[in-house]
């Protein structure tokens, strides 16, 4: 059995926002090795590109962006923001699991392997690359990371907020904290969370998050900052000053 793309290159170009002259190069990056005649003529080779350029349009806009940031910093919002899974999470928005090509044996369509998602983006990236050149990529890149990039930001380069707050009540001897879910919006595969925290019958300012890790942290920062132990600064950085 073979499973055939189910949108055409027209949508998938309304997707990701970039129209190519050589579509030839945007339908070998939705073959999967499993239906292509040969791995040569799958999108393997645009991952190995796209992932390369990817890393590269990331590494210059941080780099750029945080003048004053050492490497291992930059190294943290990097691979947080570029992960697989994040990859995976941009490919399933942009709906290019409904474009693959793919051959027998790779299961339902909906529940397609992360690796396998996260490669059609880098695949994507290195068609947009090849077609237009680096800016139409970068263009992309930073159109789809670009939110993801702010919000690893905003958690202070991977750290952990919940950790400290509840850390700091327990010095305060001020009780433990709950974490309590407002809303949700968004399909089953990219829900997105809003979500508080709570300490008795206070109740601190809701966050959004794309995941309900990652809403719990910056909830965590809002309490944090909101009970004076934690300063935001107008760039938005965050600085811990917990009282020993």
């Amino acid at each position: 059995m073979v499973m055939d793309g189910s949108i055409s290159l027209d949508e998938v170009e309304l997707r990701i926002g970039y129209r190519f002259t050589d579509r030839t190069l945007l339908a070998q990056a939705l073959i999967h090795a499993s239906i292509s005649p040969t791995r040569v003529a799958s999108n393997e080779r645009l991952e190995f590109l796209g992932d390369a350029i990817l890393g590269a349009v990331v590494c210059e806009h941080l780099y750029r962006k945080f003048p004053v940031e050492l490497e291992g910093e930059l190294t943290k919002i990097k691979s947080n923001a570029v992960s697989r899974r994040v990859c995976a999470e941009v490919a399933t928005e942009l709906g290019l699991a409904d474009a693959v090509h793919l051959g027998k044996g790779m299961g339902d369509r909906a529940s397609l392997p992360q690796s396998l998602l996260a490669a059609l983006l880098e695949s994507v990236v290195g068609a947009i690359h090849l077609d237009g050149g680096i800016e139409p990529a970068r263009a992309f890149i930073l159109r789809c990371l670009e939110e993801r990039i702010d919000e690893s930001t905003r958690l202070g380069h991977q750290q952990n907020f919940k950790s400290v707050l509840q850390q700091s009540l327990q010095r305060k001897d001020l009780g433990t904290p709950a974490y309590h879910v407002l809303n949700e919006k968004g399909p089953d595969h990219a829900k997105c969370f809003e979500i508080c925290v709570g300490l008795g019958e206070r109740r601190f300012p809701g966050c959004w998050g794309m995941s309900k890790k990652s809403a719990e942290q910056l909830a965590a920062l809002e309490a944090l900052v909101e009970l004076g132990f934690a300063e935001r600064s107008e760039s938005g950085e965050v600085r811990v000053v917990v009282a020993a």
